[in-house]
């Protein structure tokens, strides 16, 4: 027990020590970096490049504080006090209030998760709170209403829970009657559900949240359909979406895997959010976003991501991942010192309990560098899609469009390359836009271009 357990805790503690490390690393950037970055100059005002600094340093000290409450200090204790135990002991008792079968590993398991997620919630709600209402609303980017605040949270719980619980009952269920093979049903069931969940969530759950509305004709939607067409990219729908209700920070993104797809623009990336008419603004609203020129090159690097099938590779790495994670989980789950360790007694060993500890502590290692390589990859998707772009005759425009989502997100363009080279999957702004520049050309991007346009 000993050994598990101080494991977990040795490898949790040093994990979380190096991303703190780096963490002040990028602290130190912003507290002494000043001015603005002679590429910057003519875009970025002395003024915005104080308040991008001073809100990083914001963000920084809050990260720092919450990673050491939350992923250090209250795991630990949680881990070392035998909690994980506890609550499967209260799930038992919960059960048989519920009416359900307390002999029943599956619905145990299932009210098991129940009360993991709503403490989970109480967890999170106070940092919730702080991030939107206190930082968010100092550095003017929180748009929500209290009430708007609480039914997301509400909204966000229950959809969660009616995705999550049957999802888990199945998983004991597979593992109960897959026999000693059960992980390749597991496998192919997760992947299943992954898929479907990457196809229905856009259509059925994310209006849910937000309010989507088409795009308005004019000239941008021809130019985007223009250009969609140009590439066979299979457009079936132009949306708006109003994320200006919750944040002032833009995006635009392309969903769906299959058949036609839909483009979703956030209204905050669009000039005075994309109304023709813009009195009902705010004085603060006014002027922002990027002109259409410059939302077409945003769209052209999102397209250039589904030309070059970076999704598809995306998703065939997470599938070799889950399959990797469940064969070691049917390998491990059966050990005893693994429950003890987490402070099970009399050869208790409950399904979904040796799931979430293996694969959220064991597998940790393991899942830190899939992760580290995935940001690595991502980042190398982020420079193919620009050069893309590029290869439109859009790198002048996206150059623009990234200086004024940097701007309009109050962006810090100065990075630790350690801090940054774990943390981000997007390269920053400084080496996207001398990769946009320089005269080089990327053949692999360019020979996909020219595939199709011969």
């Amino acid at each position: 027990m000993t050994t598990v357990l101080y494991s977990i805790l040795g490898f949790l503690v040093f994990e979380n020590l190096v991303e703190l490390y780096l963490t002040f690393r990028q602290l130190k950037v912003y507290k002494t970096s000043k001015n603005v970055p002679e590429e910057l100059k003519e875009a970025l005002k002395e003024e915005t490049f104080e308040k991008a600094r001073l809100y990083g340093i914001d963000k920084a000290e809050f990260e720092i504080f919450k990673s050491i409450l939350c992923d250090i200090i209250i795991v630990s204790i949680e881990l070392y006090c035998g909690f994980i135990a506890y609550l499967w002991n209260e799930a038992i008792v919960y059960t048989g209030r519920f009416h359900l079968n307390p002999a029943n590993e599956i619905h145990v398991s299932c009210i098991f998760l129940l009360i993991v997620n709503v403490i989970g919630i109480f967890k999170d709600l106070p940092f919730g709170i702080y991030s939107t209402f206190v930082l968010e609303e100092k550095h003017g980017f929180n748009k929500q209403t209290a009430s708007f605040f609480i039914k997301d949270q509400l909204k966000a719980f229950a959809v969660g829970q009616a995705i999550s619980i049957p999802i888990v009952a199945c998983i004991v269920w597979i593992v109960q009657i897959g026999g000693d093979y059960f992980f390749v049903w597991l496998w192919a069931f997760v992947g299943l559900i992954s898929m479907l969940l990457i196809t229905f969530y856009p259509v059925y759950i994310a209006p849910l949240f937000d309010k989507f509305r088409p795009l308005q004709e004019g000239k941008l939607r021809t130019s985007i359909e223009e250009l969609a067409a140009s590439l066979s990219f299979p457009i079936g729908q132009l949306l708006v979406v109003e994320g200006s209700k919750r944040s002032h920070h833009s995006n635009a993104y392309f969903t769906g895997l299959w058949g036609v797809k839909r483009i979703v623009l956030f209204d905050t990336l669009l000039l005075n959010k994309g109304l023709a008419d813009d009195s009902t603004l705010a004085a603060d609203e006014k002027g922002k976003g990027c002109t259409d020129e410059e939302v077409l090159a945003v769209l052209a690097h999102e397209l250039g991501h589904w030309k070059l099938g970076h999704m598809t590779k995306n998703i065939v790495i997470m599938q070799v991942q889950l399959f990797i994670i469940f064969m070691m989980f049917a390998y491990l789950f059966k050990f005893d010192a693994l429950y003890e360790a987490v402070g099970f007694t009399n050869g208790k060993q409950p399904i979904i309990v040796g799931f979430l500890v293996i694969i959220m502590y064991v597998l940790a290692p393991f899942n830190t560098v899939v992760s580290f390589g995935m940001t690595l990859l991502s980042r190398k998707f982020e420079y193919q899609a620009d050069a893309f772009a590029k290869q439109l005759g859009f790198a002048a425009d996206l150059c623009k469009s990234l200086i004024k989502l940097h701007i309009d997100n109050l962006g810090f363009p100065i990075y630790d390359y350690l801090y940054s080279s774990w943390n981000h999957s997007h390269p920053t702004l400084l080496q996207r836009m001398s990769r946009l520049k320089d005269n080089s050309e990327d053949e692999f991007v360019k020979s996909k271009l020219h595939k199709k346009v011969n």
